[in-house]
C-alpha cells in the first residue's frame, strides 16, 4: 500500500524511504535473536554437564584431577585456553558446568578462573599492534592495549598466594552464598529457575544427548554451541548498544571515573565479552579522544561486567557452581577496590603500561615478544615444570 501511494505521488520519496527502512529493522527481531541466543547458551551449559556425567567419574577424574591437582597448572591452563579461544566467558562458563557436574571441586576451579582473567586480555594487546605503522599513535595504543593485561596480572600476584595460603576467595564466596537467606535456603531460592530449567531446557538436552551418544562428541558440540552463542550475543548487543552511537560514545561514558567504571560494567555485562569492550579503549586512547587514566576506569568496570556470564550459568546449576561464580566476581571486585578508590595505587599499572608503550615504540619486536612470553611460552614452561612436582 505504501508503495502504491508513492507511485501515485501521494507520499514524498524521502518519507517513503524512512518508512521502508524502519520496517526493515524492527526492534523486536533483535530482541528475539537475543532471547534465542540466551536459551541456547543455557542449553549448552546443560549439555556440558550432561557430557561430563556421560564420561563417568573415573574417566573425568583422570583428565581433570591431573589438570587441577596443582594450582599452578590450573592457573596456566585457564590462561592458555582463554588466550587461544579469546573468550573468558566460554572458559569460565565451562568451568562452572564442570563444578556443577562434580567433575572438579570448587577450590580446584578457582585457579582456572584466575588464569582466564589474564588470558582474556590478549585481544586488546593484539588490537594495539595494528597501530604499528602509525608512529604517533602506536605508543598510546600499546599502553591502552596492555593496561588490562598488567591490571589483571597484578590482581593475580596479590590474590593467588592469598588463596593458596588462606583460601581467601573460597571462604569469602562460601560465606556470601550461605548468607543469602530470605527465609529460605539458597536451593529453595533458586527453585523457580531450576523449574524453568527442567521444563524448557532439560528435555531438549536429553534429546540431543540421545542423538549424540558419544560423550566426547557431545562435549565438543556443546563447546561450539556455547562459544557461538556468546559471540552472537556479543555481536548483536554491540551493534545495538554501541554501533549506532559510536561518535558520541566517549562523551557519554567518560564523564568521571565512576561513570566510566559503571558503564564499563554495564556494557560488558550486556555484550558478555570484556575482550570486545576493552578493545574499544585502544583506538580511543591512541587517537587522543580519552586519556589512559579514563580507559583504566572503564577496564575495571569491564572486569566486573564479565562475571555476569558465569553468574547466569551458575544460577541454573548447583550450589558449588554458585560458589565459583561468586568467587569470580569477588576476584575482580577486590581488584577494583584496591585500585579504583586510590589514585596513587592506580598509577602503578598505568605507569607500567606507559613504560611498555615507550619501549615498544623504540623496539617494535618487544610487542610480539611480550605476547609470546606472557600468553604462551611462560605458561607452557611453567605447566611443564609444575607437572614434575
Amino acid at each position: 500500500m505504501l508503495k502504491s501511494l508513492y507511485l501515485r505521488g501521494l507520499m514524498p520519496e524521502k518519507e517513503e524511504k524512512i518508512v521502508l527502512e524502519s520496517k526493515k529493522k524492527p526492534g523486536y527481531r533483535n530482541a528475539l535473536y537475543i532471547a534465542i541466543a540466551i536459551y541456547f547458551f543455557l542449553l549448552s551449559i546443560n549439555l556440558i554437564s550432561t557430557a561430563f556425567g556421560m564420561i563417568g567419574s573415573v574417566t573425568a577424574e583422570s583428565y581433570f584431577l591431573d589438570a587441577t591437582s596443582n594450582p599452578f597448572i590450573g592457573l596456566f591452563i585457564g590462561l592458555l585456553i582463554t588466550a587461544i579461544l579469546q573468550s573468558s566467558s566460554t572458559v569460565t562458563t565451562m568451568t562452572v558446568a564442570a563444578v556443577a557436574g562434580s567433575t572438579i571441586s570448587f577450590e580446584s576451579a578457582i585457579p582456572i578462573i584466575m588464569g582466564a582473567n589474564v588470558g582474556t586480555t590478549l585481544t586488546s594487546t593484539i588490537v594495539s599492534l595494528g597501530y604499528m605503522p602509525k608512529k604517533n599513535e602506536f605508543r598510546k595504543a600499546i599502553s591502552a592495549g596492555t593496561l588490562h593485561d598488567i591490571f589483571n596480572i597484578l590482581i593475580i600476584f596479590i590474590l593467588f598466594p592469598l588463596e593458596l595460603k588462606f583460601q581467601v576467595l573460597s571462604a569469602v564466596s562460601k560465606s556470601i552464598v550461605d548468607s543469602i537467606q530470605m527465609g529460605v535456603s539458597v536451593a529453595d531460592a533458586s527453585s523457580f529457575s531450576l523449574g524453568i530449567n527442567s521444563i524448557f531446557i532439560e528435555p531438549v538436552a536429553s534429546f540431543i544427548g540421545q542423538i549424540i551418544s558419544n560423550p566426547f562428541l557431545l562435549l565438543i558440540f556443546s563447546f561450539f554451541l556455547l562459544f557461538g552463542m556468546i559471540k552472537l550475543l556479543s555481536k548483536i548487543i554491540y551493534k545495538e548498544l554501541i554501533g549506532r552511537s559510536k561518535n558520541k560514545f566517549e562523551d557519554f561514558v567518560f564523564k568521571n571515573k565512576y561513570s566510566s567504571f559503571g558503564w564499563g560494567a554495564v556494557i560488558t555485562a550486556l555484550v558478555q565479552s570484556s575482550s570486545v569492550t576493552t578493545s574499544l579503549m585502544v583506538p580511543l586512547v591512541a587517537t587522543g579522544k580519552i586519556s589512559l587514566k579514563k580507559s583504566f576506569h572503564f577496564i575495571m568496570g569491564a572486569n566486573i561486567g564479565t562475571t555476569v556470564t558465569a553468574l547466569i550459568a551458575a544460577i541454573f546449576r548447583s550450589e558449588a557452581a554458585l560458589y565459583l561464580a561468586i568467587a569470580h566476581l569477588m576476584l575482580n571486585l577486590i581488584g577494583v577496590l584496591i585500585f579504583l578508590p586510590f589514585p596513587a595505587l592506580a598509577k602503578i599499572p598505568e605507569n607500567l603500561a606507559k613504560q611498555l608503550g615507550v619501549i615498544t615504540l623504540k623496539y617494535r619486536i618487544v610487542g610480539f615478544v611480550y605476547i609470546l612470553l606472557v600468553f604462551f611460552l611462560i605458561p607452557f614452561l611453567l605447566i611443564y615444570i609444575s607437572s614434575f612436582k
